[in-house]
């Protein structure tokens, strides 16, 4: 109640009381919940060894959310040393009890094969266990690998299907890749209008990808907008998107939604190359010529 607010105000610090209390007791779901507090600073000062602890005692008592926390903690390496197999253990652990954030876990293992061999077969069926529990990450990652072909025969209307259900769960992830099935007609009617509607939802979440996608919409779709354009661009350049600080380059090398500035173009030119973007080396030498005629 205190931790969601529900009845009284929202207070961390009294809600940890109250678990901790429970937790003591050996409640496993109170161990986990204790241990979510510890990994997340709220109510407690941020401690992930003491995050591990809790998650522990709860995943040895056969807790699924337990075995599934204890997992993400080894592939992270967080209050421990990073070990993919022992993350796969205990994702495991709690796929098989029929946990849908385990499978979507376990599932993720077998796709980039992390602590097991890659089986992508493996992973599809793990996905969908998860996404057929209404999981929106296993969706998510179910429509990926429909519209990849791996482990699942190439089929972009399944990948829609999948990408819709996430989408419409408020998964950012999916409402980006639903926005790009839309906007260039993959296992659906091309509709601009509808990639520009989810490509919003994703961005106005926070997703890197959906804002430049927003961004892109504004600087070359329907309904052209410089300035909001440039605004989008920026937000997920700001998150390390090679693809968005590429763009916001453009922007300043151009003056396009912004005062030209052939500086600043050159320092979004440098990270989006630094992040890997190859097109980005043409921006540096482009403008560095620039510059270097005045």
């Amino acid at each position: 109640m205190y931790y969601a607010g529900l009845g009284v105000s929202r207070n961390y610090e009294e809600a940890a009381k109250w678990v901790r209390k429970a937790a003591d007791q050996e409640n496993s779901d109170a161990e986990w919940f204790l241990g979510r507090l510890y990994d997340n600073g709220n109510g407690v000062s941020r401690d992930y060894a003491e995050a591990l602890k809790w998650y522990r005692k709860s995943a040895e008592q056969g807790n699924s959310q337990g075995q599934f926390y204890l997992g993400t903690m080894y592939t992270i390496g967080h209050g421990v040393t990073r070990d993919y197999a022992e993350a796969v253990k205990w994702y495991r652990k709690s796929a098989e009890q029929g946990n849908a954030d385990g499978q979507f876990a376990l599932g993720g293992m077998y796709a980039n094969g992390r602590g097991v061999t890659q089986d992508y077969a493996e992973a599809v069926k793990w996905y969908r266990k998860s996404a057929e529990q209404g999981n929106p990450y296993g969706q998510y990652s179910l429509g990926g690998m429909y519209l990849a072909g791996l482990g699942v025969g190439k089929n972009p209307a399944e990948a829609v299907k999948w990408f819709g259900k996430s989408a419409e769960q408020g998964n950012p992830d999916g409402q980006n890749s639903l926005g790009w099935m839309y906007l260039a007609g993959l296992g659906v009617g091309k509709n601009p209008a509808e990639a520009w509607r989810w490509f919003r939802k994703s961005a106005e979440q926070g997703n890197a990808d959906g804002q430049f996608a927003l961004g892109r919409m504004y600087s070359r779709g329907v309904i052209r907008d410089d300035a909001e354009a440039f605004k989008w661009y920026r937000k997920s350049a700001e998150q390390g998107n090679p693809d968005a600080e590429n763009a916001l380059g453009m922007m300043y090398e151009y003056g396009l939604g912004v005062s030209r500035d052939y500086a600043e173009a050159l320092k979004w030119y440098r990270q989006a190359a630094a992040h890997g973007k190859k097109d980005a080396q043409k921006g540096i030498e482009r403008v560095g010529k620039l510059i270097s005629a005045k």
